[in-house]
């Protein structure tokens, strides 16, 4: 998380001063490493005492300590999930926007700021309208989850989507915290998984790409139809 803030996520905040992405590497190393001596000192002052607990108690000690850094892991979640998703919703309507402004298509084209800001806002929109509809399926729908099933879910769906990010890769992160989330149901077997639910979800995602193809050809003559 550090690495992909300080190496692209801070340009545009810093301008001209590139100390920090040309040394962005040995940067989050650092941040990395004292974050876990932080947090092996933070565990260990508050679980000194329950060693000679009965192991339920210990296991639901070590996840009640886990607890605030889900909240951490889900911010990273949130980062990436504004690395990848906003550019797969602009991307499409900055190539528009250019070809209706030059009247040729390009194979890269700039993104005006207020088109970034349009494609924010409606994420932030979806999200505080229907997305506790999401938030439910995936945090309790699937499988169980607990902090440390959380916190694996969180760093690996971040990881594959700002790697896929880096590489140019348009990714859901939703579908990839989903694929996550079942990882760590399917680690304890099939039967710690929904089946119902992830045979819906599923369904959905084979139904989204021929829904849009047939939305977008109705759309299209539509169009030709009024404006040409």
């Amino acid at each position: 998380m550090a690495l992909a803030t300080l190496y692209k996520g801070l340009k545009h905040v810093l301008g001209e001063w590139t100390w920090v992405s040309d040394h962005a590497i040995a940067l989050s190393v650092a941040v990395g490493v004292l974050s876990a001596i932080a947090t092996r000192w933070y565990l260990k002052s508050r679980l000194a005492n329950d060693f000679e607990k009965p192991l339920p108690t210990q296991l639901d000690r070590v996840e009640r300590m886990l607890a605030p850094i889900v909240v951490i892991t889900s911010c990273c979640v949130a980062f990436s999930h504004g690395a990848n998703d906003v550019a797969n919703a602009v991307g499409p309507l900055a190539a528009v926007v250019d070809i209706v402004k030059h009247g040729a298509v390009k194979a890269k084209v700039e993104v005006p700021f207020w088109i970034l800001c349009l494609g924010g806002t409606g994420i932030v929109i979806g999200l505080a309208t229907y997305g506790y509809r999401v938030m439910e399926t995936v945090g309790s729908r699937i499988t169980v989850l607990t902090p440390s099933r959380g916190i694996a879910a969180d760093v690996s769906a971040t990881t594959v989507v700002l790697i896929c990010s880096r590489m140019g890769i348009p990714v859901s992160t939703t579908h990839t915290l989903v694929g996550a989330v079942l990882g760590v149901g399917i680690a304890r077997g099939l039967s710690a998984v929904n089946r119902k639910v992830t045979v819906n979800i599923f369904g959905g995602w084979l139904i989204t790409v021929p829904a849009a193809g047939g939305l977008a050809i109705l759309l299209f003559l539509v169009g030709r139809i009024l404006f040409l």
